[in-house]
């Protein structure tokens, strides 16, 4: 077993995380077992932090004991694998808009102590104000304003020099541009709060997607 990141692993085939609810599945992964220790197969098509590592990502600012702020929490898969990672020192505020997807995130994450589900449209960060400071912010929404939506963000919890990942989608965003011009308008958005420290594209496991990694100025 190969660490890629603090938390993060591969037997070679698989990226891995060790299951923080050993026996649990959060949606339908697989698990591997090496020297009495469970591990949670992460979906690159499942989640597009995966794909991210799977395309060669190089800045991973999760490590044990980090506060991350999530946007589009969805049903909890890409922050159950974050729940292995940051541990039980670690807290992640999950931001959640419908309500049906809160409640499996609820249902799929029971028992990870780390992940504090919210209710809320992620474009009223005043609405959850009280998340306070965090060390990470990770967006994955499907709305077009997405690069809005991550600079108020910023600056209402992100500290300073904190890193920030958005998944552009231009499809939810301008279905008449092509996606590389929605690209570059969505990134030149983001310029004036964050510097760019990646980018890239996700496929073949999201089409029409671009995972940026972004430093707080």
């Amino acid at each position: 077993m190969k660490e890629l990141f603090p938390g993060v692993y591969t037997d070679g085939k698989f990226i891995l995380t060790r299951n923080m609810t050993p026996g649990k599945r959060v949606y339908d992964e697989r698990f591997v077992r090496e020297k009495g220790v469970e591990y949670r197969g992460w979906d690159p098509f499942r989640s597009k932090l995966s794909g991210a590592i799977k395309k060669g990502l190089k800045t991973f600012p999760f490590v044990p004991g980090t506060k991350v702020l999530y946007l589009g929490a969805s049903t909890g898969t890409t922050v159950s694998h974050l729940s292995d990672i940051v541990g039980p020192d670690g807290e992640i505020f999950a931001v959640e808009f419908a309500p049906h997807c809160m409640q499996l995130l609820i249902k799929n994450t029971e028992g990870r102590e780390n992940i504090i589900p919210i209710l809320a449209d992620a474009n009223k960060p005043q609405d959850y104000k009280d998340v306070g400071e965090v060390d990470a912010l990770y967006e994955d929404v499907a709305q077009p304003n997405q690069a809005e939506i991550l600079n108020k963000n910023a600056d209402a919890f992100l500290k300073k020099g904190g890193i920030a990942m958005i998944t552009i989608k231009s499809q939810s965003i301008d279905v008449t541009k092509r996606p590389d011009e929605t690209f570059v308008i969505v990134l030149k958005e983001l310029s004036t709060h964050f510097e760019v420290l990646e980018k890239m594209k996700l496929e073949p496991f999201d089409k029409d997607h671009l995972f940026v990694v972004l430093r707080k100025k």
